[in-house]
């Protein structure tokens, strides 16, 4: 089978598998940071070939075996394909590499969802957390997750908007990006003081939950989600928190608005499900809040790694950091009320 030299070494992977056809074909079906994914298409069906750039040949086994318990408690999940010697993590040429069933499914986000749907979301990232809690190792790593220093904020501001002038040729992202960044400066300046100290614990999380890792099968109110995908950061951090960024994914309008209505069934399915209390998760959009009027990844890949990828991304998740300080209160009632 032709392939370019992009594409991994599809013949002597599958070797290593039982029965596992004849290659047809091995496209790329996704960019990201993390890995690289193909969809591998052979005589006896297709599957989902993943690239792990990181190669953390420990991080990636337990990656799998997680899922692998996941699935087994009903968790709608793709664990890999072991091969011929009960391996799921292929190591050719110093790369690492896993097969995994191809799932067929489309990606929806907040605004594809009504509110029935919205609370099965809430309720779904709730039964995530708690069987994790229960496949997982119960002594965990801790780590302090400490909240963004203003200081390196106002210095990373001023470097940022010096890149934005200087860049050529100027366009109305650069003239946008520049007002952004002198408006959040006053923000923080204005809420500095409301810092948030580190929480004490955490737990596993998925660590990525947005509507791009997560597949549904079937059409309109009948769907249901086929598989959670892209476990790479599976890690522990403090579980409410995961459950917030989410829900500021999938339902942020393109304005830079949550749809609360849609937020507060998400919350309380979630907070059901995972047993957490409206104080958790009011601190939970306490540390995320802040953490949103401090984080500018998306200007920091354009400008300082000259990455333009997410920059579509940059108008609604900048003015979401200015709505939701404004509606504080508001979001606050949503998740915790």
């Amino acid at each position: 089978m032709p392939r370019s030299s992009a594409t991994p070494p599809v013949g002597d992977l599958l070797r290593r598998y039982e029965s596992p056809g004849e290659p047809l074909s091995c496209e790329r079906v996704a960019q990201g940071l993390l890995n690289r994914g193909y969809r591998l298409a052979t005589t006896r069906g297709d599957y989902f070939l993943k690239h792990h750039l990181d190669g953390d040949h420990e991080a990636i086994a337990r990656q799998h075996r997680a899922t692998e318990r996941l699935q087994a408690l009903g968790v709608p999940v793709a664990p890999p394909v072991p091969d011929a010697a009960g391996d799921t993590v292929a190591v050719i040429g110093g790369h690492c590499y896993a097969l995994h069933p191809w799932v067929h499914g489309r990606h929806r986000d907040g605004a594809q969802l009504c509110a029935v749907e919205s609370r099965r979301l809430g309720a779904l990232l709730g039964l995530v957390h708690t069987c994790l809690a229960q496949v997982m190792e119960p002594d965990v790593p801790q780590a302090e997750h400490l909240s963004a220093d203003p200081a390196d904020t106002f210095a990373l501001i001023d470097d940022l908007v010096a890149r934005a002038r200087r860049h050529r040729p100027r366009d109305v992202f650069d003239e946008l990006a520049e007002h952004r960044l002198l408006e959040r400066r006053v923000l923080l300046g204005q809420h500095a003081h409301r810092r948030p100290a580190a929480p004490v614990t955490g737990t596993w999380v998925h660590g990525d939950f947005h509507p791009l890792n997560l597949l549904y099968r079937g059409e309109g109110r009948s769907a249901e989600p086929a598989a959670i995908v892209d476990w790479d950061r599976l890690g522990v951090q403090p579980r409410a928190e995961e459950a917030v960024r989410a829900a500021a994914i999938f339902f942020v309008r393109p304005s830079g608005e949550l749809e609360l209505a849609k937020v507060r069934a998400y919350a309380r399915a979630y907070r059901r499900a995972a047993g957490a209390d409206a104080e958790e998760l009011a601190a939970a959009v306490h540390r995320v809040w802040w953490e949103r009027l401090n984080d500018f990844w998306i200007l920091r890949w354009r400008y300082q790694l000259h990455d333009r990828r997410a920059d579509p991304q940059f108008p609604a998740a900048s003015a979401l950091a200015v709505w939701w300080t404004r509606e504080y209160e508001a979001v606050c009632e949503a998740f915790a009320g």
